[in-house]
């Protein structure tokens, strides 16, 4: 901001008191700083490129103001948000309802992997708020019969980083080429990247105003990092080490491929503990139901691939695990951004091994700083070596026999929690209690 002036509440950044009621509701009492630097430009007009760390309240930013120019003027399709995944995308859509539920808000959600049909009975609701990934939208408007975005006022593009990906970008210019220039744009994301700068060229108007509360590549202070040293044939036996050292913790395990999920969440099943895999290959239902299942604390672990390193708010992550380092560093701000989020505490374990020591190296010089490693005494995690290597044994044989199945059972429901409770193991599963004896 301009001038340097205590910023308490709300109030103070010039929000109406419909929306600080909605805030509080939320227990939002206190403007993080992405949104005390945006907000005040966004309500005096001005186009915004924001860069903040993960888990810094940018949705907020963009909302807020959205919702107090729409209740000065409110009209259908009057803002279109774009995410680069659905949950995302759905999670967006959620904090524009609760920030919109007093003031009558009609939002609609847009995403792959739901029906189509449905969405078009929300559209013909004439919504306010459109929340999308881009290939979804674009499919509305080639094919929804009287649906376009000529009246828009203000589009979002949060991840815009990702959003930039060559899957993304014939998408990305067909929405460009449709919605009206004359509208007020704001791109958010946690890291800064050449295409990120060229949009900002593109579509933002000679008013914007860039606002940077993080630097380039960051991290917060309230997150421990750390890597492990290790040999590759023995990783199995340290990530069960670790979660069975912090088994009180809620902790997601990123993985490289969607069946490393699979199989790396049953193996850690049929030893007791209490992981689910999500990944992009799983119905959007099993997906949001893994997600659910995560956030209840049903399940402590959530094994994932980078789908799920994006901009999900599940506050009460306590560690990260990187099994499979990301060969692109950039990934690994998004990644280790789930846990510590609004001012609490987390911790981000790295695995390197021999064939991964080179992407391990890019991640600290992105982070311009050498992270610390954690002694272990390896004969203590070797004492697992045994029931790991069985557990693994058994995941294997019941992913054949699953896939043997499947082919036999195509008419079966998908979401059968008692089928997926059977093909995980968890009858047979021993506690991680026992394990310690």
């Amino acid at each position: 901001m301009a001038e340097d002036k205590l910023v308490n509440t709300f109030n103070d950044l010039g929000v109406c008191d419909q929306l600080v009621e909605a805030c509080e509701n939320l227990g939002w009492k206190i403007p993080s700083k992405i949104q005390a630097e945006a907000i005040p430009h966004a309500l005096d007009g001005k186009d915004l490129i924001g860069l903040a760390q993960t888990g810094s309240g940018k949705t907020g930013a963009f909302a807020l103001p959205i919702l107090q120019a729409l209740l000065n003027s409110p009209k259908a399709f009057f803002a279109c948000v774009l995410s680069p995944t659905r949950e995302l995308a759905i999670q967006i859509h959620e904090q524009f309802e609760a920030l919109g539920s007093g003031i009558g808000v009609k939002c609609a959600v847009l995403v792959g992997g739901v029906n189509m049909k449905e969405q078009i009975k929300n559209l013909e609701a004439q919504p306010h708020i459109i929340v999308a990934t881009p290939g979804r939208l674009v499919d509305h408007l080639c094919n929804t019969k009287g649906f376009s975005l000529r009246t828009l006022k203000y589009l979002v593009l949060d991840e815009a980083d990702k959003l930039l990906n060559e899957e993304f970008e014939k998408s990305i210019d067909e929405i460009l080429n449709v919605v009206p220039r004359e509208r007020s744009t704001y791109l958010f994301s946690a890291t800064m990247t050449k295409k990120v700068k060229k949009l900002q060229r593109a579509c933002l108007r000679s008013n914007a105003v860039k606002i940077e509360v993080a630097s380039k590549y960051s991290t917060v202070d309230t997150l421990k990092q750390h890597y492990c040293f290790l040999p590759a044939k023995y990783k199995d036996c340290y990530l069960v080490y670790f979660l069975i050292e912090k088994c009180g913790f809620s902790s997601m395990v990123f993985v490289r491929t969607c069946d490393s999920t699979s199989f790396v969440a049953l193996f850690l099943r049929n030893l007791g503990l209490r992981a689910i895999p999500i990944n992009g290959k799983m119905t959007q239902s099993k997906r949001l139901g893994a997600l659910r299942k995560f956030k209840a604390g049903e399940c402590n672990i959530l094994v994932c691939t980078d789908v799920a390193s994006r901009g999900l708010d599940i506050p009460s992550v306590d560690m990260v695990i990187n099994y499979d380092i990301p060969e692109n560093p950039k990934d690994y701000i998004h990644r280790v951004g789930r846990t510590a989020r609004a001012g609490r505490s987390g911790v981000a374990i790295s695995f390197v091994n021999q064939y991964q020591l080179q992407f391990f190296l890019q991640i600290e010089k992105l982070l311009g700083k050498k992270l610390p490693d954690i002694p272990i005494q390896e004969e203590e995690v070797l004492l697992l070596m045994e029931r790991v290597t069985e557990a693994k044994r058994i995941s294997l044989l019941k992913i054949k026999e699953s896939e043997g199945k499947n082919s036999r059972r195509r008419g079966r429901d998908d979401d059968d929690d008692e089928d997926m409770d059977k093909y995980l193991g968890i009858k047979n599963a021993r506690s991680h209690k026992k394990m310690r004896k």
